[in-house]
């Protein structure tokens, strides 16, 4: 292999894998993993299937949701000012077709595997949860410039893994549990909603459509910080230990009640909370495990 072979491969797979978001990887598998585990999931031979879900919802899920926004969305990234860090790559247009084949080469032999170890009832949430990915930025369905259901769409590709996680464990969709879903999908939302706030008048400015341009920036800070109160309520639903988690949604709404009075013209200054909240996932990431080893070992 040539200096310069070489060199367009390692440029190739920066570009790739960026586009993936590595800092978010381990917030679609692990709502999987753990929901699998806790669903009691690892007997027998639920090992392979952990490691086979989670490495999917690692790597190739992301690449499939990401990879694919950086390519139908390369005209607007180009004058997102956010792009190009932590928070994403511009893909480079030369990468668009390679990034179109990893993601559907690296899907596929793990798709089929999760459909042949699954019932119906886990291959329609994953048909559901890929759908979804797809659809989110897809030409013609777009729906992430669809106000709310953009929201609701983005809360589906986490959540998603984790009914996917109970359902490929024949796990049982108790109260509780149900509680624990609907929780986090408010969280998810209303994480969606607020992140978009940022980009108002950039997004305007190019005629892109959002739960933010809709509502205007200081009435979607003020939706975001009460689909957190919501989610935090309905946790209370799980029972105790569970219910703790519901402390989880103040720092979130803590977080973001300085900008519910924020101007449409002066958005870009929720970025210092957006930045906030990419840090506060990972303590609540942590404070989360926690909870679930402490009501495993009960």
């Amino acid at each position: 292999m040539t200096a310069a072979t070489q060199h367009r491969t390692s440029t190739a797979l920066r570009q790739i894998v960026g586009s993936s978001r590595p800092v978010s990887w381990i917030n679609t598998a692990y709502p999987f993993a753990a929901a699998f585990v806790m669903a009691g999931g690892i007997a027998d031979t639920g090992v392979t299937e952990l490691v086979l879900g989670a490495l999917y919802f690692l790597v190739p899920y992301n690449l499939l949701m990401y990879g694919l926004n950086d390519v139908w969305d390369y005209e607007s990234d180009l004058r997102n000012p956010r792009k190009g860090g932590i928070e994403g790559v511009v893909l480079s247009r030369r990468w668009h077709r390679v990034t179109v084949w990893a993601a559907v080469a690296t899907n596929v032999p793990f798709l089929v595997y999760l459909v042949a170890v699954g019932d119906p009832t886990s291959t329609a949430v994953l048909a559901v949860s890929v759908f979804a990915v797809v659809a989110y930025s897809a030409p013609r369905l777009r729906f992430k410039e669809r106000p709310v259901l953009d929201s609701a769409t983005s809360s589906t590709h986490f959540v998603s893994p984790a009914v996917f996680g109970i359902a490929l464990a024949d796990g049982a969709f108790t109260g509780p549990v149900l509680a624990a879903l609907i929780g986090f999908f408010c969280w998810g939302m209303a994480s969606q909603a607020f992140g978009a706030v940022q980009d108002v008048e950039a997004d305007r400015a190019v005629g892109i459509g959002s739960v933010a341009t809709w509502l205007g920036a200081a009435r979607t800070v003020r939706a975001a910080m009460a689909c957190y109160v919501v989610g935090g309520l309905v946790l209370i639903a799980t029972g105790w230990p569970g219910m703790l988690a519901a402390l989880l949604a103040v720092p979130y709404v803590v977080s973001i009640a300085p900008f519910r009075n924020l101007a449409d013209a002066d958005c870009e200054q929720a970025h210092a909370g957006w930045s906030r909240f990419l840090w506060l996932n990972i303590v609540t990431g942590f404070l989360v495990t926690q909870l679930l080893i402490w009501i495993a070992l009960r």
